[in-house]
């Protein structure tokens, strides 16, 4: 059937426009630019704009983000704005069966590139629109840790709302003391450590193999290591369920934390949270690691997809609900054995990857831009290592001067130097001011001469993350 508004995203990079075309001039109302007449249809041309996102959202239903639900599920990271074809074009190759959420972005990274939600929600919308992809799609406000932060991306229609409580998680739980039990936030728990007691006494998890209860120990360390990040949660899901004004979904996180969440912790987080009338589609636990960003899993996979396993069980015997995987770029090796424990109730992120993809194309297509993008990402990292899950030691890396140009790209696969690459893009994309900075410029003019490279190294890469997941005939 013939759309009434026929839609595409046309020339390249900065030129970039948007083009409408109708019957009738009056059915273009909706969006902004200039209109001709041509072949007795109304043609609109109009930059992409976020007035004209959304007006592409209504002409084109499918590209509005909705809760995508209890299904396997990938998010994609996009901290340049132009990924997105590249992301469409992996999961019609490799991802089917599997949702896409490809507005995904930490409040975090957008305040460090100086983006706002909108403008990750309407490029992912002008990159679908570009690639031509028509299904359903997520969109994920990820790492929310505030009200505030909820209201933003509430005001630009996000539909997957990841409430952080990791900074309430007491990583010291230990044994804990009777000054610490009373420490707890009984008040905004709606609670008192006797009915926590009764609570718990026939509590128990059927998981197959055995039954998981929680003991005297382990429900005291539960409550003083997870009661405020509980007590936060709920206020969190409460303000967002007040104040949003249609269908969303969420997903509870405590992965940024310092301990590995077990699976009597699980439990406790679940009956709390779910007892306070918090309804999720996913958990994030902290899984054993590390996660580090950017590189392959580091720690004993068989031991990590045991414990997933587990957490798997629970969730299905609690909810059911998938089981969060963050940070999980770029590790191949856990991939299938993620699949084989969750069942495919999982939702994998994945987040810088292809930002170093970028990197990587500047690398061998314009060696002094990226020889200056790994100097002053070298600078940076010794500040910014501290907001990320990174081992590398810059000290170790090489002195950019030193490394030939042919050698340039080896830099993106050293483990070191990828993961110094990876966390020093706010520096390397936005000035100390906030704006736009001379490199940030100069990468996003390589990506845009070289458009075609970039979505197809995009799609390579991505497809390699997507295969395990997707159902195959």
């Amino acid at each position: 059937m013939t759309r009434p508004i026929e839609l595409a995203v046309v020339g390249t990079g900065a030129r970039q426009r948007l083009r409408a075309t109708a019957a009738r001039p009056e059915d273009l109302a909706g969006f902004d630019g200039q209109l001709s007449q041509a072949n007795g249809r109304a043609i609109l041309t109009g930059p992409l704009s976020d007035r004209n996102a959304a007006a592409v959202r209504r002409a084109r239903p499918s590209l509005q983000p909705r809760p995508i639900g209890l299904v396997t599920s990938a998010g994609t990271g996009d901290r340049l704005g132009r990924a997105t074809p590249g992301h469409v074009r992996a999961f019609q190759r490799a991802g089917h069966g599997v949702q896409p959420v490809f507005a995904q972005q930490s409040i975090r990274e957008m305040d460090r590139l100086g983006r706002t939600p909108q403008q990750v929600l309407d490029d992912a919308t002008f990159g679908c629109l570009r690639a031509g992809w028509d299904g359903p799609v997520g969109a994920d406000a990820d790492h929310l840790k505030s009200a505030a932060d909820i209201d933003r991306c509430l005001q630009a229609g996000f539909s997957l709302y990841t409430l952080d409580v990791g900074d309430h998680v007491n990583p010291a739980a230990g044994a804990p003391t009777d000054r610490a039990l009373a420490a707890v936030p009984w008040d905004l728990l709606q609670d008192d450590l006797a009915s926590v007691r009764r609570r718990y006494a026939g509590l128990g998890v059927d998981l197959g193999d055995r039954a998981l209860a929680v003991g005297e120990a382990e429900l005291r360390h539960a409550i003083v290591k997870y009661g405020p990040a509980v007590a936060a949660g709920a206020q969190l899901y409460r303000h967002l369920q007040e104040h949003a004004t249609g269908e969303v979904e969420v997903e509870i996180a405590v992965d940024e934390t310092d301990e590995v969440t077990t699976p009597a912790e699980h439990l406790y987080l679940a009956t709390e949270l779910r007892r306070l009338g918090v309804r999720w589609v996913s958990f994030a636990p902290c899984h054993p690691g590390p996660f580090e960003k950017g590189v392959e899993f580091a720690g004993d996979v068989d031991h990590l997809i045991d414990t997933v396993a587990v957490h798997a069980r629970i969730a299905q015997a609690l909810g059911p609900y998938k089981i969060g995987v963050h940070s999980g770029s770029d590790k191949f090796s856990i991939y299938p054995g993620i699949v084989a424990a969750t069942g495919g109730l999982v939702h994998l992120k994945t987040s810088g990857t292809s930002y170093l993809v970028a990197l990587d194309v500047a690398a061998r297509r314009d060696p002094d831009l990226f020889r200056e993008i790994y100097a002053v990402s070298r600078e940076a990292y010794r500040a910014a290592r501290f907001s990320y899950p990174v081992s590398a030691d810059s000290d170790a890396a090489p002195e950019p001067a030193t490394v030939p140009d042919d050698e340039l790209p080896g830099l993106l696969t050293a483990t070191t130097t990828r993961q110094i690459l990876h966390v020093g893009y706010g520096t390397v994309l936005r000035t100390p001011a906030g704006g736009a900075s001379e490199l940030g410029r100069g990468l996003l003019d390589v990506l845009d001469i070289h458009e075609i490279d970039y979505r197809d190294s995009v799609a390579d890469h991505l497809a390699r993350h997507l295969s395990p997941f997707a159902e195959h005939p």
